[in-house]
């Protein structure tokens, strides 16, 4: 089912007819390929973005009491995809015209500005109103490819005669002891857990803390790509902690893992030039990319993403179950 109840989508669709439901509908990969131009990406954009507004303009129209939330994504896929426009020495603009959509981020805040104008009309003195983003937007210019410095520092090593190769189908994991992929983090091949670990649970932190001051002390020229690693062990909490990456590089602005890390590929070279559209990004360290939060009510200025679910709580009088993290921005 694509809604709760189910029935709510078949509803949606025969009042407004086709809409877009998972995935990332905007198709940022065609126009990172080429298949599609700018143009094209910004129209097939504000198509989507106006489905979400009849939507949230019908809901607002039907409301008598509750909440009523809605997602609008194209703060984040103009971001993504039209960064370089905000960057004249971004490398992506190698080669591309830098002119016609120079003002295509601005133009979409001010459009957001609108939204939020149109939405406090149905907003009045016992209504609180919330907007809010779970992250901001930083420059992505180089991308740091983990595997390689990992095969640099002899932590992984390929099978002989091996290339690149893509998903980690290079590796040589008897002699591997850590390996990178996807976007966010770093896996030790720890014995008992990766179908062919050899790191033992006892040489696992002194491994880990080998990774964070050498990736800390990586330098690209003059510039110190990653900040700082969250040893995800010892740094965080909660029950799923050990579902994930063991190391969390947080990246410095200008720079984010590069593509061929995130498939698993191992190149030696461990910087690259980003010269897809998608020029924007937000797999950064946490502490330069944060989101907003404006409202109509006081709150709190110490505000964090977790904090919203207590704090809508409060405001309907239900109490805040004791496994819930965060706490209510209300101010009394």
């Amino acid at each position: 089912p694509i809604s709760h109840p189910s029935v709510f989508s078949i509803y949606l669709s025969k009042l407004m007819g086709p809409f877009g439901t998972l995935g990332l509908a905007e198709d940022t990969t065609a126009l990172n390929d080429g298949a599609i131009d700018e143009q094209g990406f910004l129209d097939q954009a504000y198509g989507l973005h106006e489905e979400r507004c009849r939507m949230w303009r019908h809901t607002l129209a039907q409301l008598r009491a509750g909440l009523a939330v809605c997602v609008f994504d194209i703060s984040d896929r103009l971001q993504h995809m039209f960064y370089r426009y905000l960057d004249a020495t971004h490398p992506a603009n190698d080669g591309r015209d830098t002119t016609q959509h120079a003002d295509a981020v601005n133009e979409m805040y001010r459009r957001m500005d609108e939204l939020v104008g149109e939405t406090k009309k149905s907003v009045d003195r016992h209504t609180a109103l919330f907007v809010l983003s779970d992250h901001g937007f930083k420059n992505f210019r180089r991308g740091v490819n983990l595997n390689g410095w990992l095969l640099r520092e002899g932590l992984l090593v390929l099978k002989d005669g091996a290339g690149p190769g893509e998903y980690l189908d290079s590796i040589d994991w008897s002699r591997t002891q850590a390996y990178a992929l996807g976007l966010s983090g770093i896996y030790v091949n720890l014995a008992g857990r990766e179908r062919h670990g050899i790191v033992t649970a006892e040489d696992a932190p002194a491994l880990k803390r080998r990774i964070i001051d050498g990736l800390v002390a990586l330098r690209d020229g003059d510039a110190q790509p990653i900040r700082r690693v969250v040893d995800v062990a010892a740094d965080w909490s909660g029950p799923y902690r050990h579902g994930g990456p063991d190391l969390l590089p947080g990246y410095a602005n200008g720079f984010r893992v590069s593509w061929e890390c995130a498939k698993g590929s191992v190149p030696a070279e461990i910087f690259q030039d980003n010269h897809k559209c998608w020029s924007g990004d937000h797999c950064v360290d946490s502490e330069i990319v944060p989101g907003v939060l404006f409202s109509n009510v006081p709150l709190r200025d110490d505000a964090g993403l977790i904090d919203m679910g207590p704090t809508v709580l409060e405001l309907f009088g239900v109490d805040v179950p004791a496994y819930m993290t965060g706490r209510s921005l209300l101010v009394s």
